[in-house]
């Protein structure tokens, strides 16, 4: 009996984590697994029987042009390595390394790439990183909050005890206002040391609570910013807290509406302030070390003047702004929340273009 019949071998490639495109001997598209659809950002519908020429493009300073490299590869039957190729995918940049290779025992001329994405490694890399150093900074927060707001008690009891036994006007007015900073003290040490409240997880279709958001910003600035939506309507639930969804997206929207409000120069005439909200499902991702299938994205775009370079690796910890007013706590608080959703947030920043994108994993949790 023999056993390799009852094996899906195109199961198998299509959980691979490598790109797998398959070219026919006239260099078109036979054959791509999930994780070459994710790479290149097509469907294989799409690109069944695209050339690949068309589909591949390499970047001006490689050693051979892809056609040169295939070609050699059908006439040799020699199989051919470039390590840190550049490839330009939607106006992007990515490091690969690939291999092309003649499949034996094959008539045709079958073409087997594989592709290795080089940045997808140094991304998950950084962001275990990123997570180290975020804990770390939030444990120390914390315990900032809890000695600040200790003293805070005895402060606003022994004010409020001389408020009341003085009658001077000057002077009680002096003490409301230590009051109240006090008040404001202990509001943002709360805040520091986050919610206590475990979340309440239910299916939530997250184009609810986009639109809550987005009825929001349209109310608070009176139409000046115009909020642009790009939804895919067929995306799955996710199971989520859906309060805390709309804190987070609030909280980087509120972000960008004040980055772009607070610089109004930075628009030309034709231009207005932006905002956008999209979504889409993002194939094999990483997330928190967890490998996933498929995610639910959500992007929130803004076209204002772009976080400083200086901040922008620690734009997620606690106490970093780039306002001269800002806390600095509203996107680590978002970051934390994402995290205990099992998702992430990452974010890409320049000039006239700002990308805060959500990463929430759809499957049901066990």
């Amino acid at each position: 009996m023999d056993l390799r019949t009852n094996i899906d071998y195109r199961s198998i490639v299509d959980h691979m984590t490598t790109a797998v495109l398959l070219l026919n001997a006239d260099l078109t598209v036979l054959y791509m697994n999930s994780a070459c659809e994710s790479l290149f950002e097509i469907s294989f519908l799409r690109a069944y029987s695209m050339p690949a020429n068309q589909l591949i493009e390499l970047s001006e300073d490689s050693q051979f042009s892809l056609e040169e490299v295939l070609k050699k590869t059908l006439d040799t039957a020699q199989p051919y390595t470039h390590r840190e190729a550049l490839l330009n995918i939607s106006l992007k940049d990515r490091f690969v390394d690939y291999t092309v290779s003649l499949l034996p025992n094959n008539k045709t001329g079958t073409l087997l790439v594989e592709f290795q994405q080089i940045d997808r490694l140094l991304r998950i890399s950084k962001e275990e990183l990123h997570i180290q150093q975020h804990q770390i900074a939030r444990q120390l927060i914390r315990g900032v909050a809890h000695e600040i707001k200790n003293p805070l008690g005895g402060i606003r009891g022994a004010t409020q005890l001389l408020a009341r036994n003085v009658k001077d006007a000057q002077i009680k007015e002096y003490t409301d206002i230590i009051i109240d900073e006090v008040d404001r003290l202990r509001n943002l040490a709360d805040t520091m040391l986050g919610s206590r409240q475990m979340p309440s997880y239910e299916p939530v279709n997250i184009h609810e609570p986009l639109e809550r958001v987005r009825s929001l910003v349209l109310s608070q600035t009176k139409n000046k910013i115009k909020v642009q939506r790009d939804y895919d309507l067929s995306l799955p639930d996710v199971i989520a807290d859906r309060d805390q969804l709309i804190q987070v997206i609030l909280n980087i929207s509120v972000n960008a509406v004040q980055a772009m409000t607070e610089n109004a120069e930075f628009f030309h005439e034709n231009d207005t302030p932006r905002l956008t909200f999209r979504t889409r499902i993002q194939r094999l991702v990483t997330i928190q070390g967890v490998h996933h299938r498929s995610a639910v994205r959500v992007d929130i775009e803004d076209n204002g003047p772009g976080i400083p370079a200086d901040i922008l690796e620690s734009v997620f910890y606690p106490m970093v702004s780039g306002r001269a007013n800002g806390t600095g706590l509203g996107l680590s608080i978002a970051q934390n929340i994402m995290r205990q959703h099992q998702g992430m947030i990452e974010c890409h920043s320049e000039a006239g273009q700002t990308i805060f994108s959500l990463y929430l994993p759809w499957e049901n949790r066990t």
